[in-house]
């Protein structure tokens, strides 16, 4: 198991659920964070019980991944003592709207593809550069089942995630002649706010998910994270597909009667 004391280690969407997991995760490592995400008050906090628990040194910025000039100005003024990124951890994502395509809202689709698609392109072209660089580096993409089947009225959310798969398999080629380890960590149903998020803040709806099922936590698919992260550097964990026992694909879930 390789040690991540003193890396430094950036994760996107970090002011809640995966990436907030990996936060305190990877703090229990003695890394270094660069917690990124567009709500900095969270943030905020989360550093500061980092800093209390774990006495992590933690840089924070308002970061929206979707914003290619933001990312590209953000990676350009890293202090000194942050720029050498060991491990990039891109979580930021989300789903909006669950209708068949030919009912779709625009602005859903666009807000999925700018952030799940795009949002991980303008952070990777950034980073990658300085760990070929550096010849060394870690690269971890959150990806989805949903990646790989495609389900109803999942359409636009499914096709950015199948890209994520996609990009991820590009990069592991692209830099097969350099050590950058790049992996893909895709989990089923983690109860999140992404359901929340999904519908619009329908709590009610959103809850109905994970109805009569035992989920996936965040901290399960941080473990997960941490263990691609943690690997000896000739190990590369291409790909973790993680769903809850109850799962088997997209579509089959068993939920237990309730008693």
């Amino acid at each position: 198991m390789s040690s991540l004391a003193r890396s430094i280690v950036l994760i996107t969407g970090a002011s809640s659920g995966i990436g907030r997991s990996c936060a305190y995760k990877f703090a229990e490592t003695g890394a270094r964070l660069i917690l990124v995400a567009r709500r900095k008050e969270r943030l905020e906090k989360i550093a500061k019980e980092l800093k209390k628990q774990f006495k992590t040194d933690s840089m924070i910025d308002s970061l929206d991944v979707r914003d290619r000039h933001a990312v590209t100005k953000f990676a350009q003024k890293l202090p000194v003592k942050w720029r050498d990124i060991d491990v990039l951890i891109n979580n930021a994502g989300l789903s909006r709207g669950l209708q068949k395509l030919h009912e779709g809202l625009y602005e859903d689709w666009e807000e999925m593809i700018d952030t799940n698609v795009k949002g991980l392109l303008y952070v990777s072209r950034s980073i990658i550069p300085g760990m070929v660089e550096r010849k060394k580096g870690t690269i971890i993409n959150i990806g989805s089942i949903a990646g790989h089947e495609v389900y109803p009225a999942g359409n636009v959310y499914c096709a950015t995630k199948h890209a994520v798969n996609a990009l991820t398999k590009g990069m592991r080629l692209d830099l097969v002649d350099t050590p950058i380890r790049v992996c893909t960590i895709d989990p089923g149903l983690v109860e999140t706010e992404f359901s929340e998020v999904r519908f619009h803040g329908d709590k009610e709806r959103a809850k109905k998910t994970y109805q009569n099922i035992t989920p996936l936590t965040p901290d399960d698919i941080a473990d997960a994270v941490l263990y691609a992260a943690t690997r000896p550097s000739h190990v590369q964990i291409a790909e973790l597909i993680i769903m809850p026992t109850a799962q088997a694909s997209t579509t089959l879930v068993y939920r237990r009667q309730p008693s």
